[in-house]
């Protein structure tokens, strides 16, 4: 797993912002995947206390992908270390393209013309791309019908030149709703990377400087995990 462990270790930041979605049984989930349930196993009048169980998918609500989701042999969420999850970021708007056009990838000239603008990807950054389908959230139709994501070929770019420790998004899924075969999710988990999908509020956050905090799930073997992300900036 990529440990950043060249990164400074002192992080200051002046606000908090979360970038997860509340979970509740109405969430728009991926055809197939498990409802989100909850059941109340105690109630406070009868027991002294009040606790529920909830069940949902692994890859539901904000989520965290691993390479166990595609690769037999490949880890599983519980392997990442928990440097790898504290992790700069830089958060690149596309909405005037993905407005225009919803099957809208990110292209390598996206990301030139982003460093021209905002510096050179550090290296070791999560690459976040807000596309506004945040806002489609609350209607799961909408939100899952049609989405962008990454392209290929700026994905490749960003691993192999701009050395990043993974990327995230606002849809439910780094790859655009076209592509079935699920090529960007395997292109960065098959280096254990971070893929993170169905992030919110990445209309706040500021092209560079921010640090996520990504609270995960240990699940023994996880194909991936629900989880709290949190930005922290300067």
């Amino acid at each position: 797993m990529n440990s950043n462990s060249n990164r400074i270790e002192t992080i200051s930041y002046s606000q908090v912002i979360d970038l997860s979605h509340i979970i509740d049984p109405n969430i728009p989930r991926w055809p197939g995947d498990p409802p989100v349930e909850f059941e109340s196993v105690a109630e406070l009048n009868q027991d002294g206390y009040y606790l529920r169980r909830f069940s949902m998918g692994e890859h539901s609500g904000t989520h965290m992908n691993a390479p166990k989701s595609f690769y037999p042999d490949g880890p599983g969420i519980d392997r990442y270390p928990a440097k790898s999850l504290v992790v700069p970021s830089v958060a690149i708007d596309i909405c005037d393209r993905t407005a225009a056009n919803p099957d809208y990838a990110l292209t390598k000239d996206d990301i030139l013309s982003w460093e021209a603008k905002h510096d050179r990807i550090p290296v070791g950054s999560i690459v976040l791309l807000y596309t506004g389908w945040q806002n489609k959230w609350g209607d799961a139709r909408a939100f899952l019908q049609q989405f962008p994501g990454f392209g290929t070929e700026a994905t490749c770019f960003m691993l192999a030149e701009r050395g990043i420790a993974g990327v995230g998004i606002d849809t439910h899924g780094v790859d655009p709703a076209v592509d079935s075969t699920f090529s960007i999710n395997k292109l960065v988990l098959r280096e254990h990377k971070i893929v993170l999908e169905n992030l919110t509020n990445l209309d706040r956050l500021p092209p560079t400087g921010a640090t996520l905090v990504i609270g995960i799930l240990r699940l023994r073997g996880g194909s991936g995990t629900p989880v709290s992300v949190l930005a922290l900036i300067p």
